[in-house]
């Protein structure tokens, strides 16, 4: 998720049409993956998805620790969104989980926004990791630690859904990814029917050598993720409209998770997921426009996708003078443009 202090965005948006131009697009070519650590060709078993409730698959990310957060409960009567995704749970500089390393999980701001959320009929993901800060896959020293800490945030909130955004060092290092994958795994064995969601960067043509590796472990470990999931920006150059690059890039990890999991096409599908992002990225020059989220929405609703995510609400908005780059797309929009055209997609 991308925040000025660094943590790449994944994200939902706007009111619109399906778009069936991602019907016209050309499957990426996948890139061979790296073998993984553990690597061979494991099929595991490939579980039935968990009960996840239609709405949970469009959740936007929202950042309650910066970029003017709107009130939730606002931003829920103005576009129908029932569920968000609030970023980010990481590391207080041990194995403990608090909001942005600081903030604990009950008794202040986040933990009264969720009950907001939960009054008005809409519910959360809660998302661990993003760029920035101390990570709790490199500060757990162990999966069972790890798993722990995990364990934490769902008792906190009685989560039905878990987000792990592994990013920068986290994502870098072998040992870390197959800690997270350990630890999820422990965390889907103690809570049955919890929904899980790995999010991690991409190219345009899907996961690079290190997120193909991460989803074989996951397949070797006998991990039943939800949903693996790609966040389409930030590419370093790309062909055509961010909409096009995204199906794309989506077309290689549904290759990759069908590869790993020797899923068939229609289960692979269900299993990858997508988080955007609004409006002007963190690159110059690269831009996703509404258009390119409805692109992504006909692509998500032929293919029944696990997720349509971005990021994230706080961007969803037009900027002002002097109006802080974090709490607006950079784009002209009405308010929550993007938002009401994730809110349409229902798995």
């Amino acid at each position: 998720m991308p925040i000025s202090i660094a943590v790449r965005p994944t994200g939902p948006s706007v009111a619109a049409v399906l778009g069936s131009a991602a019907l016209l697009l050309a499957p990426a070519t996948t890139a061979s993956a790296a073998p993984a650590a553990s690597a061979a060709q494991a099929a595991p078993a490939a579980p039935a998805p968990a009960a996840a409730v239609p709405a949970m698959a469009a959740a936007p990310y929202e950042y309650l620790g910066w970029g003017s957060p709107q009130k939730p409960t606002d931003v829920m009567k103005a576009t129908g969104v029932k569920w968000f995704t609030l970023a980010f749970v990481l590391s207080d500089g041990g194995c403990n989980p608090k909001w942005d390393g600081s903030r604990a999980l009950t008794g202040g701001s986040d933990e009264a926004a969720i009950k907001s959320i939960r009054a008005a009929g809409g519910d959360v993901v809660i998302s661990v990791g993003g760029w920035s800060g101390n990570k709790l896959g490199e500060k757990c020293s162990s999966a069972s630690a790890l798993a722990g800490a995990y364990q934490k945030v769902i008792d906190a909130y009685k989560l039905k859904a878990l987000d792990i955004d592994i990013e920068d060092t986290e994502f870098s290092n072998a040992t870390v990814r197959q800690r997270v994958v350990d630890a999820l795994k422990i965390v889907k064995s103690k809570n049955p029917g919890i929904v899980t969601y790995v999010t991690m960067g991409t190219t345009p043509s899907g996961p690079d050598a290190t997120g193909k590796d991460l989803i074989k472990r996951g397949a070797q470990a006998g991990l039943a993720n939800d949903g693996w999931v790609i966040m389409p920006f930030d590419f370093g150059g790309h062909t055509g409209t961010m909409g096009q690059a995204s199906v794309s890039a989506l077309e290689g990890l549904k290759a990759a998770v069908k590869s790993a999991y020797g899923y068939g096409d229609d289960a692979a599908y269900r299993h990858i997921g997508v988080s955007s992002m609004n409006g002007k990225t963190d690159e110059a020059g690269e831009t996703v426009t509404t258009a390119d989220f409805r692109t992504i929405l006909g692509y998500a609703q032929q293919h029944h996708l696990a997720r349509y995510a971005f990021w994230s609400v706080n961007r969803d908005r037009a900027c002002g003078s002097g109006t802080d780059a974090d709490a607006c797309s950079g784009v002209a929009q009405s308010p929550y443009e993007f938002t009401k055209i994730v809110v349409q997609y229902q798995g």
